[in-house]
């Protein structure tokens, strides 16, 4: 049992488990600074320069943020310590976005909940194809639920919904495949392009396009070309949409509170999964994402579950080269 003081190996630990949560095109927008007079980890935003046609609004950092932040709090509770999370803690200071103290002994009994822990390290995106075996009624309800818990919505649209979902995807796919600015950044995430060594393996991102590219994107409107082995993806894909009430930077950091939640417990049920982020990065056909018929959300996230292969592990930044001060830092 850890007293009030926290050791570099276990400050090392936490801040690794912080840094395995997705981020959009990897760009892992965050740093976070120890403070030891409160037991507290800070999670500070790093502006990705690279995403300003992509992510003007910082939307998609502060989802991938909020997913470094449930990373933490699970790994908090394998300490048996309390996570208190306090989002957008100091307006004055609008880079730091979550503040995670470590109280006293966990309050929440895991006899009979998955290891999420365990599923953190496991976890991959996989863009390859999945199996046609349905995902279980009570997987998907789980997931709802744990979506719910941190403030977001998880829709389990019907066959007939998850099509058009899909055409909205492949509308988007269209425009970025078309947009040179789009199609730049896309460019520079891959590593590689850029000699970037934080970049996207090529192993990780799946089958091909007409020219021979390897598509970041699944379910692209853009077919294989005849010399390349089509994809066979699976015929009915299991697509969720992940939405919240509001729109603000707090229910972005909210989603990806959420999303991590619904990815770690996708992962310790046996499912694999990847994010349909297309149709986010165009505001009108982020809002066609909606389906009336569940209330006004705001759509945050497309996520495709399923059975089928892992996926290719992307690399992390060191920890340090994301973690200011230490267990004996000054304050």
């Amino acid at each position: 049992m850890l007293t009030s003081a926290l050791d570099a190996a276990t400050l090392e630990r936490l801040v690794s488990a912080a840094v395995a949560a997705p981020s959009m095109h990897n760009g892992q927008p965050w740093r976070f600074r120890f403070r030891p007079e409160t037991t507290t980890l800070e999670v500070r935003a790093v502006p990705q320069g690279t995403l300003r046609v992509t992510d003007p609004a910082d939307r998609g950092m502060h989802i991938s943020v909020g997913a470094a932040v449930f990373n933490l709090r699970v790994a908090v509770r394998h300490l048996d310590r309390e996570p208190v999370v306090r989002l957008l803690p100091h307006p004055a200071e609008p880079d730091l976005l979550a503040a995670v103290r470590l109280a006293g002994p966990s309050r929440t009994f895991a006899d009979d909940r998955p290891d999420l822990y365990a599923a953190m390290w496991r976890r991959h995106s996989s863009r390859l194809p999945f199996s046609d075996h349905p995902v279980p009624a009570a997987v998907l309800t789980e997931l709802a639920e744990a979506a719910r818990t941190e403030g977001a919505e998880l829709d389990l649209p019907d066959e007939s919904e998850a099509h058009r979902l899909l055409e909205v995807t492949a509308e988007a796919e269209r425009r970025n495949t078309t947009d040179p600015r789009r199609s730049a950044e896309s460019r520079h995430a891959i590593q590689g392009a850029a000699d970037d060594p934080y970049g996207i393996p090529a192993a990780a991102l799946g089958p091909q396009d007409a020219h021979g590219r390897p598509s970041v994107r699944d379910f692209s409107a853009i077919r294989p070309a005849e010399h390349l082995p089509p994809a066979s993806f699976e015929a009915h894909p299991r697509i969720t949409l992940l939405s919240t009430a509001r729109d603000e930077p707090a229910d972005w950091l909210r989603a990806g509170q959420a999303l991590q939640h619904v990815l770690l417990l996708a992962t310790a049920r046996g499912q694999q999964a990847s994010l349909l982020h297309q149709a986010m990065e165009w505001p009108d056909l982020r809002w066609s994402l909606r389906d009336p018929r569940h209330g006004p959300g705001h759509p945050q996230m497309l996520i495709r579950l399923g059975y089928g292969p892992q996926g290719a592990a992307t690399p992390r930044r060191p920890v340090a080269d994301v973690l200011e001060g230490g267990p004996d830092d000054p304050a």
